[in-house]
């Protein structure tokens, strides 16, 4: 019986290490948001250098590229908790896309889902065709008309879910938390050397030693007053930001949507009898014309 209940607290303490572990490492980018940003860009720009310097380096150039954008989706979601949890007055002000993206995906988990679903595949479509074409251009198109496919199928359902509005790209809210609040609220992240931008905002007088702090130009008052400003989005609840499409403009924007699987089926048929033409382009220049026209 003892040892038993060894066995179970020690699986038990097992099974809490990943929820442990992800906790600190939650904390660590949310106490360091500005380093964690720079990191990503660095690591994107890398992306971009790596390929054509070294032999067969495309797919783990890209198969970085792809880790650092879903991991970047992962930072988003804790960047924004993190947000929530700050006073009001705090908070930055949040774009039009912002209040209508979260508003949705607040409201709808299966919005959430999908819109996720969308993302993963956009950051992984172009890995995963790199990938196919090691067995030819049949294989290559197969899986671009498979991609095609998934993501015409979540637009659609968002399209359904959201009462016929137009998608926006990203479908998810955007990065638009400031790292320096972020940091600001805990206080331990990491120390950031002091910028020239601090040591001008005081002036010491030479006789008393005294400091004083510069009276503002009137161009910080003017982009403060402007950024307290309301415009006429920021009235208008989240719901109303995009208006509803019927008609026409719901089938130009169900065409806009399954053009590219379109062409990549009419690319994957013309891939099978192994020829080159230009119809499937201009099928695909055609929908989008025709989409764009009603």
């Amino acid at each position: 019986m003892e040892l038993y209940r060894q066995v179970s607290h020690t699986t038990q303490e097992v099974l809490a290490l990943p929820p442990k572990y992800l906790r600190m490492y939650g904390d660590f980018v949310t106490k360091n948001a500005s380093a964690v940003g720079q990191i990503e860009g660095a690591l994107r720009s890398l992306t971009y250098v790596l390929p054509g310097r070294f032999r067969d380096t495309e797919i783990a150039s890209e198969s970085l590229h792809s880790s650092v954008q879903l991991l970047s989706i992962y930072h988003d979601s804790l960047l924004a908790r993190a947000v929530q949890r700050l006073p009001a007055l705090q908070r930055p002000h949040p774009s039009p896309h912002t209040r209508y993206t979260r508003f949705w995906a607040q409201k709808s988990p299966a919005y959430k889902r999908l819109a996720m679903l969308l993302q993963v595949v956009q950051y992984t479509e172009l890995l995963c065709e790199m990938a196919a074409k090691r067995r030819g251009e049949k294989a290559r198109w197969k899986v671009v008309v498979l991609l095609e496919s998934v993501k015409a199928m979540c637009r659609l359902l968002l399209m359904r879910l959201t009462n016929s509005r137009p998608l926006l790209n990203p479908p998810l809210p955007e990065r638009e938390a400031d790292p320096s609040t972020l940091e600001e609220k805990d206080g331990s992240g990491l120390e950031s050397p002091p910028s020239e931008k601090s040591e001008e905002t005081q002036w010491t007088m030479p006789r008393t030693g005294l400091s004083l702090p510069t009276l503002p130009s009137s161009s910080d008052i003017s982009g403060y007053l402007l950024s307290k400003a309301l415009t006429a989005d920021d009235i208008k609840p989240p719901k109303a930001l995009l208006h509803r499409v019927n008609g026409m403009g719901e089938l130009a924007e169900v065409l806009y949507i399954l053009r590219p699987v379109i062409y990549s089926a009419a690319m994957y048929y013309w891939a099978t009898k192994n020829k080159k033409s230009w119809q499937p382009w201009v099928l695909g220049v055609t929908i989008e014309y025709g989409a764009r026209q009603l």
